[in-house]
């Protein structure tokens, strides 16, 4: 089986996290996408301080009609930072004879090495980078981290990692909306509607939970 992973804040999640989700379900005939919100983000602090369970709840509430789409409360489970590859290793643990492919923004892609213990997350699932808005990668190869370019080879529009696993790229999913873009106009009181599900924009006014968030 082929399974999707989407990892991130999700704070909150809006409408490009879900064309992203369907663009690389499509792209790679994913069978199941998994949304994992992060509980602890190891590079920031979380905008907010919004709490998990809010979080999670947005993402349930923005995936429950679509069959393909499921959630997993993996790194809320797991104490620390939430560090990706502990979650692709208990992901492929758990499904050992399944295809991985991790989806990233091409934002992440271009700073992975500063990620913990990049090198290991590439032996272990297939990459789908994303195309972000004021983040283009012309080039997958230039865009690896100098320590690990000798690791692939080029293989028809995409790289094969040595271990067998790919990074392929999507162009072209260029909706630029934002998070932070949400936050900002919840907390001056302007509208969000277009921007996220309507279940989530109601999730969001009933708690009140970007009133006087930045």
């Amino acid at each position: 089986m082929k399974i999707g992973l989407m990892g991130g804040t999700f704070n909150p999640i809006h409408l490009a996290h879900l064309r992203i989700a369907e663009e690389a379900r499509e792209l790679c005939a994913l069978e199941r996408l998994v949304f994992i919100p992060v509980a602890d983000p190891p590079h920031k602090p979380l905008a907010g301080e919004v709490p998990f369970e809010q979080r999670y709840e947005m993402v349930r509430l923005a995936i429950a009609d679509n069959p393909v789409f499921e959630l997993s409360d993996i790194e809320a489970r797991r104490a620390g930072k939430s560090y990706s590859v502990d979650t692709i290793s208990t992901f492929r643990n758990n499904y050992p004879g399944d295809e991985l492919f991790f989806i990233i923004g091409s934002d992440s892609f271009l700073e992975i090495s500063l990620w913990r213990r990049y090198a290991e997350i590439f032996p272990l699932c297939n990459l789908v980078v994303v195309e972000r808005p004021g983040r283009p990668i012309s080039s997958l190869s230039a865009a690896l981290p100098i320590a690990i370019r000798g690791e692939f080879r080029y293989n028809i529009n995409r790289l094969e990692h040595r271990s067998g696993q790919h990074v392929y790229f999507l162009r072209g999913c260029l909706l630029d909306i934002s998070s932070t873009e949400i936050r900002q106009l919840a907390a001056t009181g302007r509208s969000i509607t277009y921007l996220l599900p309507p279940d989530v924009e109601a999730y969001i006014k009933e708690q009140r939970i970007y009133t006087e968030c930045p």
